[in-house]
Formats: structure tokens, C-alpha cells, sequence
């Protein structure tokens, strides 16, 4: 592959997979391409990237759900849409590259934009890996060189410069999802410029962040007159304790904290794997929220190669993406610990879910509904998630408990916290049910022994990792379908711990 630039002071070469490239610094002032055998493949790949738009291959659809997003948001011609995702992890960062790529070429009726706290290195490994995934996508390669920003990579990886996390978003890396690049994207690190004029705020945060963001986010919207749109990422929840115990959700943490009316704040969750949705795997989601703004949204979330549908049960379905969490950081443990046997994990799987669908009853007044979108959420976390790769990495012994619960290059394990907090709220005694076996009513959690085991094993570390396998293996354990039965016999709804009136 050869390059050719015309400069102005100096030229200096370098070789990249065994091609000589010129580049110039600070930058070069014209860049001509020679004869390629995969010109034609680069050039179709730069047309439908280069502005992050797909407008173009879609027809005048998007323009048309654009537009009618903007009329009932009552935008008017010469005031653009504003959307700003808030917190840049794997589905945040791919969220907001996905409305980038579609919208990205309409700028006059839309701004996207994401905001992540500046500031955060990247270290030399990491640079020197970025460069190699550089290297080995020419679409990339190409567009790096074009705006003059392939030489930080290189001077990165030779260790003469720091690279930040926030830089290199801008060119479509994002630090917890290395080897997917994605589009370009505008980058704020300043919070109060991100959000003070914003329309729609995507919220990527995890949920043990969320309040104190949008708690600072708040002190910039005294003033708004119009209220904004929120669609909260987040799954993860925290149980708040007392007289009449709940789960506070991040929805509601969001509520809570900006005063934004809950109709005006919206779930969307689903089966995802990030890298997977951007690289158009097959994929579907959920908004949940007051229809007002719940259907619209969905369609103009809506790609061929991820479909959302609307749902009106916001609390339920937000909470079960936090339960499948807990369940998933177990699942990595017991593939690891069993080198994988089908078997074992055959087991597992049929214990938490009984598990779970135990505690759905006692948060869904028709629990019915959340099973098929709650297991596939579950199949696909125990799958790939990084709650099972935390599991995994913690029973082979590559990660410790001690390094908390944000690991560099996978993000926040939100299963831990979750963990913590549905085994608080199940140890209430004021939700005690009856055990028909002992005739006696008891705790919740008394009747689910695999949460049991991960709070001794996560929070209280009283036991080791391979204590897992002993909690599966005890010979008096129950046949997973007797807490079904249980949950299913009894008046078991508490919708006071969603903080709903029964």
C-alpha cells in the first residue's frame, strides 16, 4: 500500500505491516493514495463511515423518524435535536456510535455527542495493543491518516507520549472495547457543556454512579424550561432498607436526584453483548417507559440489525437486568472450577433460574410476562457477559476480590454490588414466607442458597470461590421446581419493594 504527501518543513517514514507510509508533524497538508488491489474495498468502506452515516443506505427513513421525533419534542427548523450519551463504557459508547453512524450526516436537524471525565491514561500496553488493532483494519488505518492523527498512536506505542481516554474516544476507541473500533465520535469532558441544552441524555453510567452524576447534572438544569428525555443503560440496583424495604433502580435514582418527571425517563435492556450489536449481530432490545415517549423512541432507535420493542413495565423489567447479574458472576465461577462441563453447568443454570423466577414473584404481579425476556437476558450474560468473565477470572485466580469491582478493560462488574444488595433486601424479616417443608416462615433468601453463597463469597469473603460447587452438591438441597411451587402457592407479590401501593 503506498502513500504519498506533500508537506510543508519535513517528511520522516515509517514502516506499519510491512508497508513504508510518510507522514509529517505536526501534520500533512495533502495525502494522495496509489494503486491498491483493495482501493475499491477501502473507498466502500470510507463512504458509508466516514461521516458516521448510514443515512445513505437507508433512504430517506431515518430522516422521516427523525423528523417525527423532533415535532414531538416540538424542535422547530435551525434548532437541532440534542442528544448526549453520559458516561462512556462498552453499551454506552456503542450506544451512542449507533445513533451516530445513523443520524450523524442529518447535523442540521440532529448534534450527538458523549461525555466521559477527562483525564483517565492509557497505559503503554494497552497503546501498544490499540495500535496493532490499528493496523489491522485498513478502513481505520486510513482514516487516522487522513486527519493527521496516526502519529499519537505510533509516538504512544514507541512510549514518547501519553494517550488519554477521552482522546481517543474521539477517533472511535473506546478504552473498555479496545478491539472494536467504532465511528468517530464528539467528545465533552466538560458535564456542564454536555448537558445544559440537552434534549435526550443517554445515560451509560453504572448504577453505583448514577446519583452522584445526575445529582451534579441537576445544579445545570435549575433553569431549563423544557424538561428533558433520559434513557437510562444502566442494570444494577441498590436496596434501600427500612420499615418498608425496596429496590431503588437507577431510573429512579435519576428521578430522585433531577426532579425529571419518571414519565419522562425511560430502561432500555435486552440480551446485548456491545461489541456484537455494533458489528450488526442480529440483536433486540426493550424501551420501557410511559408511552408518551416509549413507542417514538423505539422507532427511531429501531436498525434493521436491532430492534427495539416498547413496553410499559419500566421497574420490573429494570430490575430483573440487575438479578441476572447476580447470577451470571456464579455461572463464570462453576464453568471455570468444572473446566467447563456441560453437565455442571447444566445444573447451575437450572438452580439460579429457579432461583430467580422465586424472586420475580415476589416483585411482578404477573411474573409470567419477564420469562422469556429475563432468560434470554441471563442465556446471553452467562454466555459472554462480563459478569461471568469476572466469575471466571476470579476462579482461576487471575483476579482478586481485592481489586474491587472496576477492572481496567472490562468496566464496572455491576453484579457485585447487585449481590449485596438483593441479599439485604431478601434477608428482611418483614417479607418473611412460609417453608412449607419446616413449617415456619423465614426469610426469602433463606430459599435461595446460590445468592446465599456469593454474598459469603463476594461481600463477606467468609468463603472461597470453590465454595460454589459445595453449595450445588448439598445432598439436602431442594429439586429447583419445589421454590417455584413455593412462590407460586403462596400470596407472594410485594410490590411495596418497588415502592408501588398494593
Amino acid at each position: 500500500m503506498r502513500f504519498t504527501t506533500k508537506i510543508s518543513g519535513y517528511t520522516r517514514s515509517l514502516v506499519v505491516n510491512n508497508h513504508r507510509h510518510l507522514y509529517c508533524k505536526p501534520c500533512a497538508l495533502s495525502l494522495s493514495f496509489g494503486t491498491n488491489t483493495n482501493q475499491s474495498k477501502m473507498n466502500h468502506t470510507e463512504n458509508s463511515n466516514s461521516n458516521g452515516s448510514l443515512h445513505n443506505v437507508n433512504g430517506g427513513g431515518l430522516e422521516l423518524k427523525l423528523d417525527e421525533l423532533r415535532q414531538l419534542m416540538g424542535k422547530v427548523d435551525g434548532d437541532p435535536l440534542r442528544i448526549v450519551g453520559v458516561g462512556a463504557g462498552a453499551w454506552g459508547s456503542v450506544f451512542t456510535a449507533m445513533l451516530q453512524e445513523a443520524y450523524g450526516s442529518l447535523r442540521e436537524k440532529v448534534l450527538i455527542r458523549i461525555w466521559r471525565r477527562p483525564g483517565r491514561m492509557v497505559d503503554k500496553a494497552t497503546a501498544q495493543h490499540l495500535f496493532e488493532v490499528i493496523n489491522s483494519r485498513e478502513d481505520v488505518l486510513r482514516r487516522l491518516i487522513r486527519r493527521c492523527a496516526y502519529l499519537k498512536y505510533v509516538e504512544a506505542r514507541l512510549g514518547d507520549r501519553f494517550l488519554y481516554a477521552d482522546e481517543i474516544l474521539k477517533d472511535g476507541f473506546c478504552l473498555n472495547m479496545i478491539d472494536t473500533p467504532l465511528c468517530p465520535l464528539k467528545v465533552v469532558t466538560n458535564l456542564q457543556e454536555a448537558v445544559w441544552d440537552a434534549d435526550i441524555v443517554i445515560n451509560g453510567l453504572p448504577s453505583t454512579e448514577t446519583s452522584e452524576v445526575f445529582e451534579e447534572i441537576s445544579k445545570y438544569w435549575k433553569e431549563r424550561i423544557t424538561v428533558p428525555v433520559i434513557i437510562s443503560l444502566a442494570k444494577g440496583v441498590e436496596a434501600e432498607l427500612g420499615s418498608e424495604p425496596r429496590i431503588i433502580t437507577p431510573t429512579l435514582m435519576i428521578n430522585r436526584a433531577t426532579g425529571v418527571p419518571i414519565e419522562n425517563i425511560l430502561y432500555l435492556g435486552g440480551p446485548n453483548i456491545a461489541s456484537e450489536i455494533y458489528n450488526k449481530e442480529y440483536a433486540n432490545a426493550r424501551i420501557c417507559g410511559a408511552e408518551k415517549w416509549r413507542k417514538p423512541l423505539a422507532k427511531f432507535l429501531r436498525q434493521p440489525h436491532f430492534i427495539v420493542w416498547d413496553n410499559g413495565d419500566l421497574v420490573t423489567h429494570e430490575v430483573m437486568g440487575g438479578l441476572k447479574n447476580v447470577y451470571a458472576i456464579g455461572a463464570g465461577m462453576v464453568a471455570a472450577l468444572t473446566n467447563e462441563s456441560a453437565t455442571s453447568k447444566s445444573v447451575y443454570f437450572a438452580h439460579c433460574t429457579s432461583e430467580m423466577i422465586f424472586i420475580t414473584h415476589l416483585l411482578a404481579e404477573e411474573p409470567e410476562k419477564l420469562a422469556g425476556p429475563l432468560l434470554a437476558d441471563t442465556y446471553v450474560t452467562l454466555l459472554k457477559g462480563r459478569n461471568a468473565w469476572y466469575g471466571q477470572k476470579l476462579a482461576k485466580g487471575e483476579l482478586s476480590l481485592e481489586m474491587g469491582d472496576s477492572i481496567k478493560g472490562k468496566g464496572m462488574i455491576q453484579g457485585i454490588s447487585a449481590v449485596k444488595a438483593f441479599y439485604e433486601l431478601l434477608s428482611q424479616s418483614s417479607l418473611n414466607v412460609l417453608n412449607p417443608e419446616e413449617n415456619k416462615h423465614v426469610a426469602p433468601v433463606e430459599l435461595c442458597p446460590i445468592l446465599k453463597m456469593l454474598y459469603r463469597i463476594l461481600i463477606t469473603r467468609e468463603s472461597p470461590v470453590q465454595a460454589i460447587l459445595q453449595a450445588l452438591r448439598d445432598e439436602t438441597m431442594n429439586d429447583p421446581r419445589d421454590r417455584i411451587e413455593i412462590a407460586q402457592s403462596q400470596v407472594f407479590y410485594r410490590p411495596s419493594l418497588l415502592g408501588q401501593n398494593p
